[in-house]
């Protein structure tokens, strides 16, 4: 399987099965070559998989991600296998260990620690491959330790919320001849004040989460700003702003530092879907 260069990730659990449908063709025919997103409380991450790649003929869909605690690896190993038997081996199966609040709150699972647990599912996954066969598995891996297991039993990593300096020390541990696609959300936002307004939005839901905190705080971010919404020097790197050309010049700091493949999340207003394709045609060219 072939991974190009530029992909998007979007939030799915919002839209119904033809808005879906419109955002799948508006990806496609822009140019992109992969299209990734979560499980959420929406739609079942597999079942979802199998509907998007249904509306689109080229495109690569990958989860980003799908919770090791919402199936075994057993199950997901045969949804991988089905659905890239059944729709031309377009299917990446990107796994997360999620947080707390949707493990344990949400399904009422116990969160275990992220290293073991991450290990032993993708050793499952690989259990009675032939041998020297690497399915097309990632990871959502942030921290070194996570990284690490991900080049070692994965195809490669799918971080999110992260910068250009944070890609770089993830190409370092990952190493060669692995998948590095990186999520940058963006908005063709020329205005400081509704551009940063807009990112703050969109993060508030991560600002909270302890998995995404120490990351930001490993990458050189102190607490100040991670307080009140986040500061703007934390928002401007968690949400690239401006014109297209402004916006591109961010993304294209992924590849300089080692990506392999970057996804851009497009951030608008909500329901503004005009904005968002047009935000998708004019950065397809990155």
């Amino acid at each position: 399987m072939k991974l190009g260069r530029l992909g998007v990730w979007y939030s799915t659990d919002k839209l119904n099965g033809t808005q879906l449908g419109d955002l799948m063709r508006a990806v496609e025919s822009s140019g992109y070559s992969a299209f990734w997103y979560p499980e959420s409380r929406g739609y079942e991450s597999m079942s979802l998989a199998g509907y998007l790649l249904s509306k689109s003929s080229k495109l690569v869909v990958g989860s980003s991600i799908a919770n090791i605690y919402a199936r075994d690896p057993y199950t997901a190993k045969r949804a991988m296998i089905s659905l890239n038997d059944w729709h031309g081996e377009r299917f990446i199966l990107g796994l997360g260990v999620s947080h707390i609040p949707m493990v344990e709150g949400v399904r009422g699972h116990r969160y275990d620690k992220p290293i073991p647990a991450m290990r032993a599912y993708l050793e499952g996954i690989r259990r009675d491959l032939p041998a020297g066969e690497e399915p097309p598995v990632v990871v959502a891996a942030l921290g070194p330790k996570m990284l690490a297991l991900s080049g070692a039993l994965s195809r490669g990593a799918v971080p999110y919320n992260v910068t250009p300096k944070h890609t770089a020390q993830a190409k370092a541990i990952l190493g060669p001849g692995k998948w590095l696609a990186v999520e940058q959300k963006v908005t063709i936002e020329t205005d400081p004040a509704k551009a940063r307004a807009l990112g703050r939005k969109e993060l508030a839901r991560y600002m909270v989460l302890p998995n995404y905190r120490n990351n930001w705080l490993r990458e050189g971010f102190a607490e100040a700003d991670l307080a009140d919404g986040g500061s703007d020097r934390f928002i401007d790197a968690m949400c690239l702003w401006g014109d297209a050309e402004t916006v591109k010049k961010g993304l294209r700091a992924h590849f300089a530092a080692g990506a392999t493949h970057v996804c851009l999340q497009p951030v608008h207003a909500d329901g503004d879907f005009a904005a968002r394709d047009r935000m998708l045609a004019a950065l397809a060219d990155t």
